[in-house]
């Protein structure tokens, strides 16, 4: 079954695995379950909490959260005649329990319990490598064929006059506050920042968002940016784009932090400053040079399209690669190393069909490209827009917020991406997943089965309106 070669031994004191993994994430355990479905003998070397981001401080609890306090949002929205609306403050130390027993739960489940089923040990301790090519383990010696880095990342805070002297939060402590914070500025409007934001105003905090570039979601189409903005400030939510944050500080009344703003520079009171500006690789306090891994100007490990470092024997997955930082590509990262690392596959991953999804309400969720990126590319596209009150979902929902976009290629009708902003749409986008990998043209969208009162309409309505005025359409229509 294995094709590792296990004909170089070392002596008993430090015998030789066939694969050493830093980290105990996504992917590291991706990869160390696929090695030992080769047959490979595996170790992982974890300093702190087993399973990595995802389940730890990413997604697993800020979901949670996120449901929660969507939960709350309902209670509150009188939408339906006749359904009165009520909800007590938050408990936030109840909430927040609830999530830590929650964390502990599947981490024991989906990462603890797993190394036992599947046979491979899990060192306790800082990893660094050493110039003759092994780790050390804060004293232990580990020997392995081939090694992979999959150390995640971390957030990541721009050097601002007096931030580190006020403190501020992270995503990460920001979901371990024992109340509801009676006000808070979040600094970053991309997925982390907005899913904070939205979290923390429906669960009653006064949020005010400052975003650098002119919108926010700025990478997503800006259809959706502006929906989700006039969605945020009917929640009472405060945003600032085209907005840079100068200074922050702390007087007797709470976090000052000023902001220049194109109508000129402002205090923002708050309780609390919550920095949502991305996540940086972990690779400090490896010693990569000492074993040539070369890293980029953002700390992340440098790999080739079959994810080889600089370092022929080691390979790297996951965030820490500064490739797309989803749990998802971590998974797909470590069954294509441990290939790659023990049976010389040169296996590649293919991104052009990965979708993304920022878990506000409603959700935004993308795959494929852009229209800017389309013209970036030199393909001649064509684009239609479709808003939430032509989807017959939305419209018995009593909540017809978002918009629909697809992308198609002008000549041809080949579907280059499909956007979305309306509620489920992380689960609706799967179908464009499939669409863009099938190479589907419109015609084809416009006219394949689609349950009728599901969200998923949104799809087929936007690409019927290419041809047609869909608003024209009885239910149903083809």
């Amino acid at each position: 079954m294995s094709t590792i070669d296990r004909t170089q031994e070392t002596d008993a004191t430090t015998p030789r695995v066939d694969l050493a993994i830093v980290g105990s994430g996504s992917a590291a355990f991706a990869t160390a379950i696929a090695a030992t479905r080769l047959g490979a003998s595996v170790v992982l070397v974890e300093h702190g909490r087993v399973g990595g981001t995802c389940v730890n401080v990413g997604c697993v609890p800020s979901k949670a959260l996120l449901a929660a306090a969507d939960a709350r949002h309902v209670a509150l929205t009188a939408r339906f005649p006749g359904v009165a609306a009520h909800a007590e403050p938050v408990d936030m130390p109840a909430l927040i329990a609830g999530k830590d027993t929650l964390v502990d739960t599947l981490r024991r489940e989906k990462y603890e319990d797993l190394a036992s089923l599947y046979g491979f040990e899990v060192v306790r301790g800082h990893a660094r490598f050493r110039a003759s090519g092994d780790l050390d383990v804060e004293g232990r010696t580990i020997v392995a064929t081939n090694y992979v880095i999959a150390t995640g990342a971390a957030p990541w805070s721009p050097p601002l006059p007096g931030l580190e002297e006020t403190g501020f939060l992270t995503s990460t402590s920001a979901m371990d506050l024992d109340h509801v914070p009676a006000s808070i500025v979040v600094v970053g409007a991309n997925a982390v920042g907005l899913e904070q934001s939205q979290l923390f105003a429906r669960l009653g905090s006064t949020v005010t968002v400052v975003e650098a570039l002119p919108r926010i979601a700025p990478f997503e189409e800006p259809e959706l940016s502006e929906a989700l903005t006039a969605i945020l400030m009917s929640e009472g939510v405060t945003v600032h784009v085209a907005s840079t944050v100068t200074s922050v500080n702390r007087d007797a009344d709470g976090v000052v932090v000023t902001v220049d703003t194109p109508e000129g520079s402002r205090p923002l009171r708050a309780e609390h400053v919550l920095v949502a500006t991305g996540r940086r690789p972990a690779t400090d306090n490896l010693d990569l040079d000492a074993v040539g891994v070369a890293t980029g100007s953002r700390g992340e490990v440098v790999v080739d399209e079959h994810l080889r470092t600089t370092n022929p024997r080691i390979f790297a997955a996951g965030d820490v690669t500064g490739l797309p930082q989803f749990v998802y590509v971590a998974g797909a990262h470590g069954a294509v190393v441990a290939e790659n690392a023990l049976t010389g596959a040169s296996r590649t991953v293919d991104y052009r069909a990965l979708p993304r999804v920022t878990f506000t309400s409603p959700q935004i969720a993308s795959v494929g490209l852009t229209d800017t990126q389309a013209e970036d590319a030199g393909i001649d596209c064509e684009c239609r827009v479709l808003s939430l009150e032509n989807v017959p979902r939305a419209i018995v929902n009593r909540d017809t917020r978002g918009v629909a976009k697809i992308v198609a290629e002008r000549t041809t009708g080949r579907v280059l991406g499909i956007h979305l902003l309306a509620e489920g749409a992380g689960d609706v986008i799967l179908a464009g997943v499939y669409a863009l990998e099938a190479h589907f043209t419109i015609d084809q969208l416009a006219t394949l089965w689609t349950p009728y009162l599901t969200m998923g309409e949104a799809i087929k309505l936007t690409a019927q309106s290419f041809t047609r005025d869909v608003a024209e359409l009885s239910c149903c229509a083809a």
